[in-house]
């Protein structure tokens, strides 16, 4: 069968390709062509356009490219005539997905939705349109099976993703010796600072970062620099500092960290999921904050703490970052008793999302579905 895949970002392409492989185990002549990525090369079909021309965040950087947006669009949407799949599989990334869902299911093509929008927390009026446009929707949290329920759609849970991808990224038989030699570091323990995936988080996350951890001089802090970003993008903000930049190797630079400061997004949730006790933050224009502020409707941003439905990790937001980074990492690196209860509902949190295998299950209910 034929498969049209959506990703417009890095963690949504790194759970596409983990689907895609799912589907191949389930469906031995499944096709694919689709908006994501090379990680998604990587398992066959053809890439129509990489993310990297679609992520774009935030109210004003969303007004600035709309001439972007629309040529994206329209790509899209061509290249979903001439292909005509069996299916059109959207993950995550909302405001362009949805419209695609439209646009497909007005054409006869069967739409599901992988990585449901997050409507719990905002744009709440968006599951008006996936109630009409969306023929399944496989969510990756346990609470919104029960929050769609109650709004009168069937959404099903078949796990967590993100297990699938820690399996995929993480090389065990890397030792820290190994880690640190490879990438020229040195001996003092280890803090990962993962300042986002796009430009505008960086600009905006990772100076703060740089000043908060002045105070610690007895640690190494190391950024985890994205794979979409180039490496050179990332010195200016780390000249004149002690800071060192890995590229490319996240999941291995928390693993044998002591401690990580994080910018909200999916890497919380795999911060936890490795075990690593983190302090969350975020910053973002004035602009786009206090716009945010009026419709989010939700007591926590961090995936972990919304998971949880209470505080597991500490949550700082766009002021008074850089004394309060200071005062919660002391506590992560140095209060032994504050890091295992934060590990112990760690715990909880991973017994909660079902383990590895969500990408073959999914992939196997997908082609189910189509036969």
């Amino acid at each position: 069968m034929k498969y049209f895949l959506i990703a417009g970002e890095a963690s949504g392409e790194l759970h596409g390709s983990n689907l895609m492989r799912g589907i191949k185990k389930y469906d031995s002549q499944a096709e694919f062509e689709y908006f994501g990525g090379s990680l998604m090369q990587a398992e066959g079909g053809t890439l129509r356009k990489h993310y990297r021309e679609m992520a774009f965040m935030g109210i004003w950087e969303v007004l600035v490219s709309l001439n972007k947006i629309r040529q994206n669009f329209r790509d899209c949407r061509e290249a979903l005539l001439a292909y005509q799949p069996d299916a059109l599989i959207l993950i995550d990334y909302a405001g362009f997905n949805l419209r695609m869902a439209k646009f497909a299911k007005a054409r006869g093509i069967k739409t599901l939705y992988y990585i449901s929008p997050k409507v719990w927390a905002w744009k709440k009026n968006r599951i008006h349109k996936i109630k009409q446009y969306v023929d399944r929707l496989f969510v990756i949290f346990p609470f919104e099976v029960d929050y769609f329920k109650e709004r009168n759609y069937k959404a099903e849970f078949l796990g967590n993703p993100t297990f699938d991808a820690l399996e995929r990224k993480v090389d065990h038989t890397l030792t820290k010796e190994q880690f640190i030699e490879a990438n020229q570091l040195n001996d003092k323990p280890l803090v990962a600072l993962l300042a986002g995936s796009r430009k505008q988080e960086i600009d905006k996350c990772l100076p703060v970062m740089t000043e908060a951890v002045k105070a610690f001089s007895n640690y190494q802090f190391v950024v985890a620099g994205a794979p979409s970003i180039e490496p050179d993008y990332y010195k200016p903000f780390l000249d004149g500092t002690d800071v060192q930049l890995v590229h490319d190797c996240t999941y291995d630079l928390l693993r044998f960290s002591r401690a990580a400061v994080v910018t909200s997004g999916t890497a919380t949730l795999e911060t936890a999921l490795l075990n690593i006790p983190q302090v969350v933050m975020y910053k973002t224009s004035a602009f786009n904050y206090y716009g945010f502020k009026h419709v989010v409707k939700i007591p926590y941003f961090s995936l972990v703490n919304i998971i949880a439905r209470k505080e597991v990790v500490k949550e700082l937001l766009q002021i008074q970052l850089v004394p309060n980074i200071r005062k919660e990492l002391k506590k992560l690196l140095i209060d032994d008793n504050y890091r295992e209860n934060m590990l112990t509902e760690y715990k909880s949190l991973r017994d909660s999302l079902g383990g590895k295998g969500c990408s073959e299950r999914i992939g196997k209910r997908i082609v189910e579905m189509l036969r």
